[in-house]
């Protein structure tokens, strides 16, 4: 005589059976989920949008309600950040900056992770793993060495000597993340270019690059954003000496503390704003390249 399945023993207590307790405990888990990206959201968004309103407020209202809207609309403000506290110098050297090391980074870095992924030769883990060790120490404690390093190369005090370090900074990450990308890639497509007589190069630019353009996005964006950021290392290669070749988050911090108790917090609020408007245009234009260049590995 053939017996019937007992139900699992959970499902017979509980009265109802396994899978609809197990779709009853995801859309918990994903009620409170969602309860807890609206908590980040909201601690994310209220500060930038009190910056941008703290921007159009005088000193009075922002230390008597800093609450409440802005009585009057100026942009005074941004005027005076603009001109007196020099931040449009301040940030056309960003924007040159970071372009270029932007640029320097993600072509040396997609070369040396497209070899690294797709090409098998003696030392291949070890400058891999090199690169990616780079990873694991944080900036600061590389600041004294670098000093001297870029002192001695001559090139303290100039923007080409934060570009070359930026580029350094970001290798690892970029080759980490383009490294894993690159695998996913299709290995049939290469061959049949060097069947029709590509070289490796003109295979690398013309062929994998298109390809790998979701990656390139994603990854471009994450070092446009974390070097436009970056305080501690134009700090220690760009000193006050060279002041009208600082950058934007330099600028900033003078702001703030040049002035001493007569410190002009509008234009600090504007500045600010003229900061953060940028990335957060780049990135909002961009989001859909981000996020399929971070599911894409997954995909393929």
């Amino acid at each position: 005589m053939t017996s019937i399945p007992e139900p699992l023993p959970g499902a017979r207590r509980a009265g109802v059976p396994a899978d609809a307790r197990r779709r009853r405990e995801f859309s918990v888990f994903s009620g409170l989920s969602h309860v807890a990206l609206a908590i980040w959201a909201l601690m994310v968004i209220v500060p930038i949008l009190w910056t941008f309103l703290s921007s159009f407020k005088t000193n009075t209202e922002i230390f008597g309600d800093p609450l409440t809207m802005p009585a009057d609309y100026s942009f005074a403000a941004f005027g005076r950040a603009w001109d007196k506290a020099h931040i449009g110098t301040y940030m056309i050297n960003s924007v040159i900056v970071v372009f270029f090391s932007t640029a320097g980074t993600m072509l040396f870095g997609s070369m040396a992770a497209y070899v690294l992924a797709r090409y098998k030769f003696f030392g291949n883990r070890f400058i891999y793993f090199a690169f990616v060790s780079g990873m694991a120490f944080p900036v600061f404690l590389a600041l004294v060495p670098l000093f001297f390093v870029v002192k001695n190369l001559g090139l303290l005090g100039t923007h080409t000597g934060v570009i070359l370090v930026y580029i350094a900074y970001s290798l690892p990450f970029t080759i980490f993340f383009l490294a894993a990308f690159f695998k996913t890639l299709p290995t049939s497509v290469a061959e049949a270019a060097f069947i029709d007589g590509c070289s490796h190069t003109r295979t690398f630019f013309s062929i994998m690059v298109p390809m790998a353009k979701p990656g390139l996005i994603s990854i471009t964006i994450f070092n446009v954003l974390g070097q436009w950021n970056q305080y501690l290392l134009p700090i220690v290669l760009l000193p006050g000496n060279v002041e009208d070749k600082w950058l934007l988050t330099q600028g900033i911090a003078n702001i703030s503390t040049s002035a001493g108790y007569q410190a002009d917090w509008a234009s600090l609020f504007a500045a600010l704003t003229m900061a953060i408007l940028p990335v957060l245009i780049i990135y909002i234009i961009f989001q859909r390249q981000i996020q399929a260049g971070l599911t894409a590995g997954a995909v393929k």
